[in-house]
């Protein structure tokens, strides 16, 4: 059975691939050394994912390796060669706050573990598919110089604007404040991009808006949805970050994300690009979510409002998928926003315990 290498294979997005190919037969390598649990604190820990994985899929095999280190990653492509038919990459440095903290790791993690694997890959198993997990940030701050409407409860753009469904890969990244960790994943980006168009590899991006789901070990620093749930399961203070609490992220669950993966890797097209998240399907405002999050949730929110915004934040980001949906028409939604948050309350309350729930 042919082999699939999964990076960062302990978080969100990594675990859905490891669940849905191990699922369909694959032989599913990951790597992951729990990175994230120093990045954001223990509470940030996927040790719990890890374990479950192991659980429902017993041949599924995970390495503590680290990206940075050529050497082990060497080892690893070089046991397997020419069996490796896939290499889904999603380990990274995820936080803006982080990076500008630390660039040099930010960077070392972000853009030259992309380029270990990258040159992994093309030594060892070249004809494997490479998918990379890039983020919309690579636009930088660009999408708030658009049109922008101001709502009772969110932002929208004007709906005579070409951007109206969503915002597509035509978006110039250049000229914009990125933050470093938008710059770091700039750089992996475009190297991905690079080794399908000057090396004829099988490689594609995908620029994801909010990527949730029940797998989620969100903090304050990174996992929107996940760490609103936490905060409104605990009682645990939330704080909004500036433009009112109206700026919109659209949030795709990580299943219809690797389901994207799945139908790229039937028919990959090398060195393509998309936007890929909730797009019109699946998005909020903060205070869209807020209210979701009690309408669904135990109790009300507690939180407060801090009138700065992240550098580099965007006021509003909504995807637009139809590139991808043209080149994979057999692609669909799974879940809808309200379906995401019930499954996070649901996975929330199962790892932490029923007494969570009293107020």
């Amino acid at each position: 059975m042919s082999v699939v290498v999964v990076t960062g294979s302990h978080g969100l997005v990594g675990s859905e691939s490891v669940a849905l190919f191990a699922g369909l037969g694959y032989d599913v390598v990951g790597i992951d050394n729990d990175y994230r649990a120093r990045l954001f604190g223990p509470e940030a820990s996927t040790s719990w994912q890890k374990a479950r994985l192991h659980r429902d899929f017993p041949s599924y095999r995970s390495i503590p390796a680290d990206i940075r280190n050529f050497a082990e990653l060497q080892s690893i492509f070089a046991e397997y060669s020419s069996s490796i038919a896939l290499v889904i990459h999603t380990a990274a440095q995820p936080s803006h706050d982080w990076a500008a903290r630390d660039p040099f790791t930010d960077f070392s993690i972000n853009a030259n573990g992309t380029l270990n694997l990258l040159e992994a890959t093309r030594a060892y198993c070249p004809k494997a598919t490479f998918i990379f997990t890039s983020t919309n940030k690579v636009y930088g701050d660009r999408p708030n110089s658009l049109p922008l409407i101001e709502q009772d409860l969110r932002w929208e753009i004007d709906p005579s604007h070409p951007y109206r469904n969503g915002i597509d890969e035509s978006m110039s990244i250049d000229g914009t404040m990125h933050s470093l960790f938008g710059a770091s994943k700039v750089a992996a980006d475009v190297l991905v991009q690079e080794y399908g168009r000057y090396f004829k590899m099988n490689t594609g991006v995908f620029r994801g808006g909010c990527l949730t789901g029940p797998a989620h070990s969100g903090t304050q620093l990174h996992g929107f949805l996940a760490y609103l749930v936490g905060c409104a399961a605990n009682g645990t203070p939330y704080r909004v970050f500036g433009y009112s609490g109206k700026q919109v992220r659209d949030n795709i669950h990580s299943y219809d994300l690797v389901n994207a993966f799945y139908h790229f890797f039937q028919a990959p097209r090398p060195g393509e690009v998309y936007n890929i998240g909730g797009s019109r399907h699946s998005n909020c405002s903060v205070l869209e979510a807020i209210a979701l999050c009690e309408k669904l949730g135990p109790r009300k929110l507690q939180w407060t409002y801090v009138d700065e915004n992240r550098k580099g934040d965007h006021i509003w980001w909504i995807s637009d998928v139809s590139k991808f949906q043209r080149h994979y028409p057999k692609w669909q939604y799974r879940y809808t926003l309200q379906d995401t948050m019930e499954q996070l309350f649901d996975s929330h309350f199962s790892r932490v315990g029923a007494s969570a729930v009293a107020v």
